[in-house]
C-alpha cells in the first residue's frame, strides 16, 4: 500500500498536498462556526424592537421576499442578550486551548493536534440540533463552548506545521493559501446554509448535519495524507525533502529548547502583532458573526439572498488575498520592497480600507446595490492581511510559531467573545443608525491598531529564535543564579 502511494505521490510536491489540506481544515472550521451565524435568523422567532420602539429606520422587504419569510418565522423565542451570549459562546473554549495546542504541536507535531481538533468540532456540529431539541439555548451554548475547545488548536498547529513546510520565499503564498481558507470557509458556510434553509424539507437541522459530515471526511483524509514534519513523510520525494532542508536549515529546528517566553513577550514586534491581530479580528469576526443578522433585520433580505450576499465580500477578500499573497513574495524576492515593509503595507491596505468602507455601507442606507458594493470592496481589501500580518508570526520565529500563533490568535480570539455583545448593546433595536455607530467603531480599531503595527512591527528573525542563544541565556542566568546564591551563603557564614 506505501510503495503505491509512494509511485503514485512521487511527482506531487507534498508542501502543496499539505497546503491544501491545511487550506480545506480551515475551510470547514470557519464552515462549521459561523453557520449558526445564518440558521440563528431562521431559528429564533423575529424580535419586533424593545422598548415600544418602532423598527422604521430599517429597509422594506422585497414583495416575494414577505412570502418567504412568513413560511419562516422561527421557533425559539431568544432573547437579543441569549443570541450574543450563543454567538460568544464559541470563543470561550476557542481562547482555551489555543496555547495547549502550540505547546502540543511543537512538542509532537501538528498532524493529531489539529486533526482531532477539527474532528470534535464536527462530532459537535452533528449533534447541534439534537441539543438544541432538548436543551434549548443552554444546551447550544455548552455545544458552541465545546466546538470551540476544538477549534482552537487549529491556527497554532497549522502554523506550526507551516513551519516545517514552508521555505522563506513561499512562505506569503502557502501560508496565504492556508489561512485564507477562513474565507471559503464563510463563503460557503453562509451562501450554503441560505439555499439548505430555504430549500430543505427537515429546516435548519439540515445545515448541521451536512457540514459536520463533511468534517469527518476531511479528518479521514488528513490522517491518510498529511506528516508533521518532511522527515516524517512516507512518500515525499528525496528532491523536495533536500530542497525544504536546504531552505529552511538556519532558522527552523526539529527539537528547539523550550518557549522563550520572557524573550518573547519583551519583543516589541510581538506586540505589534497581536495589536493587528485584535484589529483585524474586531471587523472580521463583526462582519462573520453579524453581517447576516445586518443583512436580514435592517436591509430585509430574504434567506437565501442573504446567504449568497453574505458570502459575496469573502469570496472577493479570498480573491485578494490569493493575488496579493504572490505579488507580496515577489516584491521580497526581487528585493522591490523589504519583508517588513511588505507585512506593513499588506496590513495597512486591510485595515484602513474595511474600516472605511463599511462605514461607508451604513450611510447609504436602503440602496441595497451600493451597500453590497462597498461591504464587497472593503472585504476584498482586507485580503491583503493575510501576506501582510498573518503569515508575520513565521517570519518572526519559525522554531516557536505554533506558541506564538497560540497567544496571538488566542488574544484576537478575545473580540470573538466581546463584538457579539457590543453589536447588541449597540443594536437593541436592530435600527440602521444604531448599526452605523458599530461600523464607526470597527473603523477607529482598525485605525489605532494598524498604527501600532506600522511602527513597531518586523519581519526579520527575532533573535530568541535561536537554540544557541536561548541556551546560553539560560546557562548564564543559571551562572549568576549560582553566584547569588553563594554570595549569599558567604553573608550568612560571617
Amino acid at each position: 500500500m506505501l510503495s503505491a502511494w509512494k509511485v503514485c505521490c512521487a511527482g506531487v510536491p507534498q508542501r502543496l498536498v499539505f497546503a491544501v489540506m491545511g487550506f480545506l481544515a480551515v475551510v470547514n472550521a470557519y464552515i462549521m462556526r459561523v453557520c449558526l451565524s445564518i440558521a440563528l435568523t431562521q431559528m429564533v422567532k423575529p424580535i419586533n424592537g424593545t422598548n415600544g420602539t418602532s423598527l422604521d429606520n430599517t429597509c422594506s422587504a422585497f414583495p416575494e421576499d414577505r412570502i418567504v419569510e412568513e413560511k419562516q418565522s422561527g421557533t425559539y423565542e431568544w432573547t437579543e442578550g441569549q443570541q450574543g451570549t450563543i454567538l460568544s459562546a464559541f470563543y470561550w473554549g476557542y481562547i482555551i486551548t489555543h496555547l495547549p495546542g502550540g505547546l502540543l504541536a511543537e512538542r509532537f507535531g501538528g498532524k493529531y493536534s489539529l486533526g482531532l481538533g477539527i474532528l470534535s468540532t464536527a462530532v459537535t456540529t452533528l449533534l447541534t440540533p439534537i441539543a438544541v431539541e432538548f436543551g434549548g439555548a443552554t444546551a447550544l451554548i455548552i455545544l458552541r463552548f465545546l466546538m470551540g475547545l476544538g477549534e482552537g488548536t487549529t491556527y497554532p498547529a497549522l502554523n506550526s506545521m507551516l513551519a516545517q513546510w514552508t521555505p522563506p520565499e513561499e512562505r506569503s503564498k502557502l501560508g496565504s493559501l492556508v489561512f485564507a481558507g477562513a474565507l471559503l470557509g464563510t463563503v460557503f458556510g453562509t451562501s450554503i446554509s441560505g439555499v439548505i434553509l430555504q430549500d430543505s424539507s427537515i429546516g435548519w437541522a439540515a445545515v448541521f448535519y451536512l457540514f459536520g459530515f463533511v468534517g469527518v471526511l476531511w479528518f479521514i483524509a488528513w490522517t491518510i495524507l498529511c506528516y508533521n514534519n518532511p522527515d516524517e513523510h512516507p512518500f515525499i520525494s528525496e528532491r523536495e525533502l533536500k530542497y525544504l532542508h536546504d531552505r529552511m536549515s538556519a532558522h527552523t529546528h526539529k527539537k528547539p529548547p523550550l518557549v522563550p517566553w520572557r524573550h518573547m513577550f519583551s519583543s516589541i514586534p510581538f506586540w505589534a502583532l497581536v495589536a493587528a491581530q485584535i484589529g483585524h479580528d474586531w471587523g472580521f469576526f463583526t462582519m462573520v458573526t453579524d453581517l447576516p443578522t445586518y443583512m436580514n433585520n435592517v436591509m430585509k433580505f430574504s434567506i437565501k439572498n442573504n446567504g449568497y450576499l453574505s458570502s459575496l465580500p469573502y469570496l472577493c477578500m479570498w480573491i485578494s488575498s490569493l493575488i496579493s499573497s504572490w505579488l507580496a513574495d515577489k516584491m521580497i524576492t526581487s528585493g522591490f520592497m523589504s519583508r517588513t515593509n511588505v507585512r506593513k503595507l499588506g496590513t495597512t491596505i486591510a485595515s484602513i480600507g474595511p474600516g472605511a468602507f463599511l462605514v461607508g455601507a451604513s450611510y447609504a442606507e436602503c440602496d441595497r446595490t451600493i451597500v453590497v458594493v462597498m461591504f464587497t470592496i472593503g472585504m476584498t481589501l482586507m485580503g491583503t492581511f493575510y501576506p501582510g500580518m498573518k503569515v508575520n508570526g513565521l517570519d518572526l520565529s519559525p522554531n516557536y510559531s505554533g506558541s506564538l500563533m497560540a497567544v496571538v490568535n488566542g488574544m484576537g480570539a478575545l473580540t470573538g467573545i466581546i463584538t457579539p455583545y457590543i453589536v447588541r448593546a449597540f443594536t437593541p433595536n436592530g435600527l440602521m443608525t444604531e448599526w452605523r455607530l458599530v461600523f464607526w467603531v470597527v473603523f477607529g480599531v482598525f485605525v489605532v491598531t494598524n498604527i501600532i503595527f506600522v511602527l513597531y512591527a518586523s519581519g526579520e528573525v527575532q533573535y530568541w529564535n535561536d537554540p544557541e542563544f536561548i541556551r546560553r541565556d539560560k546557562e548564564e542566568r543559571r551562572r549568576k543564579h549560582d553566584i547569588e546564591k553563594q554570595e549569599k551563603a558567604e553573608k550568612i557564614s560571617l
